[in-house]
């Protein structure tokens, strides 16, 4: 497993314009919510408890960041419980059908985010290289914004010295 840095590092290669940057803080949270809001259409009941794909697959990704660092997925935690609470709320609202066409509309507008970012970049998006970097984009925002605040300075500065190496 990587570390934090490593996973940082390679997918911040990819990211260095800071306009690429801003459309992904608009990209990645919209393909996030679009995924759970589909995700959330397929549930089982386990005793009285209903589950869906949508908070099983949360569960493992968090998982995996909070091996990373406790201390920037906790509040991340916060913000992708809150989502997928209104993903699950939304998907009660609509047919099947309904909600496929509402997810197509929200991954398509979220991808145009993220491709406009990569056009200004000028470099192609990191998940061509390596398809396990959609899963760093979650975690490099919440990193982004640590570094924003001035938190995690001395990570910051290993990931941007690392990163130069991709």
């Amino acid at each position: 497993m990587k570390s934090l840095k490593d996973l940082m590092a390679s997918y911040s290669a990819y990211h260095r314009h800071p306009h690429n940057r801003l459309t992904h803080f608009i990209g990645v949270p919209v393909i996030m919510f679009a995924l759970f809001f589909i995700m959330s259409y397929l549930r089982i009941v386990i005793g009285e408890v209903e589950v869906t794909f949508a908070m099983a697959f949360v569960f493992v990704v968090l998982a995996y960041y909070f091996l990373l660092d406790f201390t920037i997925t906790t509040p991340l935690a916060l913000v992708v419980a809150a989502m997928l609470f209104f993903a699950h709320d939304l998907s009660n609202r609509f047919t099947l059908w309904q909600g496929a066409a509402l997810f197509f509309l929200m991954f398509v507008l979220g991808a145009f985010f993220q491709l406009l970012g990569h056009k200004i970049e000028g470099r192609k998006p990191a998940f061509l290289d390596n398809i396990f970097q959609i899963f760093a984009a979650p975690l490099f925002l919440a990193t982004e914004v640590f570094f924003l605040l001035g938190f995690r300075q001395d990570l910051h500065r290993q990931i941007e010295e690392e990163s130069k190496k991709f």
